[in-house]
């Protein structure tokens, strides 16, 4: 089977989510406006993640991983789904599924006209300080970025993989996403997507994570806004 649509599955110690994941992905890809696979990318994970996902991988298709030798991080799990895709659309989703793979087909019916889109969790079904961090978080990046974007750190997104590749990924990048687009040139758009509680695992991100580290990575995106090298060749022979 060709595949059009890559859909990378950062993992770190979700060995109670996995089988779950299997299943609400597996169901997707039947369902998938663009024929899906699934690629894990185990980042260093401590639990039984690993032999779940090779467990899972043997069963299906459709599903493949990579493994880190040792935790580096979401950007760095992320940048190694990006660059271990080969087909023409890659998107992620987080692993604790508190978005809905469904609704990755709202987000692929915008996709031919723009070249990131990304969902917007509506209803968010956090905590009161999980909630109020991200939007400071959000408000901070928007003043930084001008990306337009109202929550870049929603686990669901699409791109044209031409621009994932080009995204000079580095820690805590992950949630400017959107604005290295735009360093691009490229065109992005933001789709309210549906939002759920954690049903097992812990979240990995604190108060420092949400808030004041981002905060640090907008300095960083500036200084690579200010270095970014972008041309487009005209001719070659």
């Amino acid at each position: 089977m060709r595949y059009h649509f890559t859909i990378v599955v950062p993992v770190y110690n979700e060995e109670d989510n996995l089988l779950r994941v299997e299943t609400e992905l597996l169901a997707y890809t039947k369902i998938a406006s663009k024929t899906t696979r699934i690629l894990f990318v185990n980042d260093g994970s401590k639990d039984k993640s690993q032999s779940i996902i090779e467990d899972i991988c043997n069963r299906n298709l459709e599903f493949s991983y990579i493994s880190f030798k040792e935790n580096r991080g979401l950007s760095a799990a992320i940048k190694a789904g990006f660059d271990h895709t080969e087909t023409e659309l890659v998107g992620y989703i987080d692993s604790d599924l508190q978005t809905a793979p469904s609704d990755f087909n709202l987000l692929l019916e915008h996709i031919e006209k723009n070249d990131l889109v990304t969902g917007v969790r509506a209803n968010r079904k956090d905590s009161f300080v999980k909630n109020m961090s991200s939007t400071i978080a959000n408000g901070i990046r928007r003043t930084f970025t001008h990306d337009g974007m109202d929550d870049t750190g929603c686990p669901l997104k699409v791109i044209k993989t031409e621009y994932a590749k080009r995204i000079p990924m580095f820690k805590g990048l992950h949630r400017f996403l959107p604005a290295m687009v735009l360093l691009q040139n490229g065109n992005i758009k933001q789709i309210p997507v549906q939002h759920f509680p954690r049903i097992a695992g812990e979240a990995k991100y604190g108060l420092w994570n949400r808030l004041l580290g981002p905060l640090m990575d907008c300095f960083a995106y500036l200084w690579m806004k200010k270095k970014y090298i972008n041309y487009d060749v005209a001719k070659k022979g």
